[in-house]
């Protein structure tokens, strides 16, 4: 084999080799800094848990990340960080990286304090049917888990929703559906909401 020759086949290969899909693990490794190494979130950086939550959720998120759909509005600066991370991604990089992290185990939950009657009341008033009794999401209807999200993530999303600056864009179908119901919750009563989601996953 010529030395040209030779030249041209490995350089051909070493771009075959990058030109590989990369595996999940290796795909989640740029999200680690803010969701950390098991998919447990950062209550300091403001990210959520990703681990264990429902595959078809992770994935559609991702979507609307990358599409615009979320994070596109000013006023959304960490969902606008997201967006920019996940517009890269390819459609078999989301399906894998969300299969990845719904098969990794849910971070424990703690304590948080709060009127368990007034949160169980409200809770099933406005979020049991779609997120599940105890808050821990129902698939059918595309409802993600919440009991172990962090409480200052979900008074978040929450005032996001209210705000319009997440679920108003017409192709977040379900979006647009929390953003009707979140105006209908009080920023007091959030805490007696997270409080009651907590006991229940410790029951």
């Amino acid at each position: 084999m010529s030395r040209p020759y030779g030249v041209l086949a490995a350089s051909a290969l070493l771009l075959a080799l990058l030109m590989q899909p990369l595996s999940a693990e290796e795909l989640y490794q740029p999200c680690i800094t803010c969701h950390g190494d098991v998919g447990q979130g950062d209550v300091t950086t403001g990210a959520p848990a990703l681990a264990g939550q429902d595959e078809a959720y992770l994935a559609r998120q991702l979507r609307n990340f990358r599409d615009g759909v979320r994070g596109a509005v000013a006023g959304d600066d960490r969902g606008m960080q997201m967006s920019a991370m996940a517009v890269p991604l390819s459609d078999s990089d989301i399906s894998a990286l969300a299969a990845y992290l719904s098969e990794l185990n849910r971070p424990p939950t703690t304590v948080v304090e709060g009127n368990l009657r007034n949160g169980m009341t409200l809770y099933q008033g406005n979020c049991g049917a779609c997120h599940g009794p105890a808050g821990e999401g129902n698939p059918s209807l595309n409802a993600p888990a919440l009991a172990w999200l962090d409480g200052a993530y979900i008074q978040r999303q929450i005032n996001n929703f209210q705000q319009g600056l997440r679920g108003r864009h017409r192709g977040d179908r379900y979006g647009r559906q929390m953003n009707l119901m979140a105006k209908g919750i009080e920023s007091r009563d959030l805490d007696d909401i997270i409080a009651h989601m907590r006991s229940r996953t410790r029951d």
